[in-house]
């Protein structure tokens, strides 16, 4: 009995804290080893999208730990559209206030940023976008990039 109700408290937690991100598209991370992005390695992510009416917005979801050594991150954006279509883009993400301060959100030493790509935008053609990222810092081994993902969602 008491296992029954530890199950059916476990599914009515789960489904509320499914629905307090009723936006959420797409949202996921990629983990590197030893918290070491290298340059060759490009990260890719496949979105599913059906409605072309709903507006959304996109995010790059970085962690890194406090080692990293810069106070900044560039990433090369492609983005690879249903029917062949493709854009790329060259983005700034910064990570520390100018005095050395970790912008996002730190645990134990890790710190999480969601930065804002693009708002408010719209995916003209409904089927699989291919999101992929790769660093481009002047450096080939990147320490203290724990983590890098993307995040899809609709505006309302």
């Amino acid at each position: 009995m008491k296992i029954r109700c530890l199950i059916i408290w476990g599914l009515m937690v789960g489904a509320l804290l499914s629905a307090c991100d009723r936006k959420r598209v797409y949202d996921t991370y990629r983990e590197f080893p030893d918290a070491t992005w290298e340059a060759d390695s490009i990260q890719t992510f496949d979105v599913a999208v059906f409605d072309t009416k709903q507006n959304h917005n996109l995010y790059f979801n970085i962690r890194n730990d406090r080692d990293y050594p810069f106070s900044n991150l560039w990433l090369f954006v492609t983005i690879d559209q249903p029917g062949g279509t493709r854009l790329t883009d060259t983005v700034e993400v910064v990570l520390a206030d100018p005095a050395g301060k970790w912008q996002g959100k730190g645990f134990a030493g890790v710190y999480d940023h969601r930065i804002l790509y693009r708002q408010n935008i719209y995916f003209p053609v409904a089927g699989e976008y291919r999101f992929s990222l790769r660093h481009g810092m002047r450096t080939t081994s990147l320490k203290g990039i724990t983590d890098v993902g993307i995040r899809v969602e609709k505006i309302r």
